[in-house]
């Protein structure tokens, strides 16, 4: 490793160090190397381990590696859901002393995968039609907090299973731009043209390569990103008039926003001269509605759809079991332990990295469903979660980077069928 070195970094780590930055990306030993799927890019990119996990390595120039870097930062910093910005490599040479490109290092984001990852054999159209509606709740909050992001695609961005539907995360943000004045009508088209014809581009590069089902029309699933998108911009910053006597329109307005997952944090509201007209509009909209009151009540991180379904999950159990006199944070950490956290648990080890709890824990939800539906009767969640293990989990594939080596211990999953109930209070299992 050459001494010019150059590591820029908001999180000193010496593990950097060890990395063989003094040669190409494409020559790295497969020892440092994590073969996991990546998407479409101009630039190099490779995934490589790191203390424990894995990073993300793209080969690009100096001022585009410190230009990306600063602009991820920023827009972590707005609660934008993007990768994370680890470290800038620059002054690369290899042993020879001839430069090498310099380099941006950002953390791999656990359970996410390229587009092109998330299928098997072929592209559904409905797989198709879910990712470009999570990537126009994504390029609304782009443009939200003023970020022109000039590169639209499916190429450069991630997307993690959201309860039924997908969240999309910005993954590459080098010809991005700040407008701390917010963005005109004419840069807001602009990026919605270019998403338009890249995922067009892109969905027809899989079709030449028989990679989409025969239905799957291009075109028509690129064009959706233009409605999905008006949809939302309008229902989150467009104003209202109604009669004064409809002021229950003022609430259902909030309302349809929480239920999109937004919050409104200012709503103007205003009346004409003779008072007899209301105009209202959102002032300032910020996502993750149920992902706040999740986390607020479990201490739950999880996706916006996915806390949704969580949450639906806590206020049956309320209305079942919670006692009517208990405030919600209780009977929420009550249905945690005896709920949540015993069917977390119940997954075995070898089965943990197929998904993240929170989207295993809806997929079971809906599973217990179809097995009643099917079985006409009520099914036990103990029973839910054997079937649910053993006949949809086990035969997934992984999402998660499993890269820690095994330690040579054996850990017995907790049978969820057979775990006795405790002495002084009966089996949770058999009562949600």
């Amino acid at each position: 490793m050459s001494g010019s070195l150059n590591i820029l970094s908001a999180t000193a780590d010496p593990a950097l160090l060890d990395l063989p930055w003094h040669l190409p990306l494409d020559a790295w030993p497969n020892q440092n190397i994590a073969a996991l799927p990546k998407g479409i890019s101009r630039h190099l990119v490779r995934f490589a381990h790191l203390s424990g996990r894995v990073v993300a390595i793209k080969e690009t120039t100096s001022e585009m590696a410190k230009g990306e870097y600063d602009m991820l930062r920023r827009l972590q910093g707005l609660d934008l859901p993007c990768v994370e910005p680890l470290a800038v490599i620059t002054n690369r040479t290899d042993e020879d002393g001839a430069p090498l490109k310099s380099v941006l290092v950002t953390r791999h984001l656990k359970f996410s995968l390229p587009y092109r990852a998330l299928y098997s054999q072929t592209l559904r159209p409905d797989t198709a039609t879910r990712l470009v509606d999570a990537l126009a709740v994504l390029l609304v909050r782009v443009h939200m907090v003023g970020l022109f992001w000039g590169d639209v695609s499916l190429s450069n961005t991630l997307f993690r299973r959201d309860a039924g539907a997908f969240a999309a995360y910005l993954v590459d943000a080098e010809t991005g731009q700040l407008y701390p004045g917010g963005l005109s009508n004419g840069q807001r088209e602009n990026d919605l043209e270019i998403a338009r014809v890249n995922i067009a581009g892109e969905l027809m590069d899989l079709e030449a390569g028989g990679r989409v089902a025969d239905e799957l029309d291009p075109i028509r699933i690129s064009n959706g990103i233009v409605a999905a998108y008006r949809s939302l911009w309008k229902e989150l910053t467009g104003s209202e008039s109604f009669d004064s006597s409809e002021r229950w329109r003022i609430t259902e307005r909030v309302e349809r926003l929480n239920h999109l997952g937004f919050d409104i944090e200012e709503l103007g509201i205003k009346t004409d001269e003779t008072g007899t007209t209301v105009r209202i509009q959102p002032k300032v909209v910020d996502a993750g509605h149920h992902q706040r009151r999740l986390l607020r009540l479990t201490g739950l991180d999880a996706e916006e759809n996915q806390a949704r379904r969580l949450l639906n999950d806590l206020d049956s159990y309320t209305a079942s079991y919670g006692n009517p006199e208990a405030d919600e944070e209780m009977v929420a950490h009550e249905w945690l332990v005896r709920v949540f956290e015993p069917v977390v648990r119940a997954i075995p080890r070898e089965l943990k990295g197929k998904l993240e709890p929170a989207e295993v824990f809806h997929q079971l939800l809906d599973h217990r469903w179809f097995m009643a539906q099917n079985q006409g009767r009520d099914i036990p969640l103990a029973e839910a979660v054997t079937s649910y293990v053993q006949d949809v989990l086990r035969h997934r594939r992984d999402e998660v980077t499993v890269i820690d080596p095994p330690t040579g211990s054996i850990t017995m999953p907790i049978s969820v069928a057979g775990a006795a109930a405790s002495d002084d209070d009966s089996d949770w299992r058999l009562k949600v």
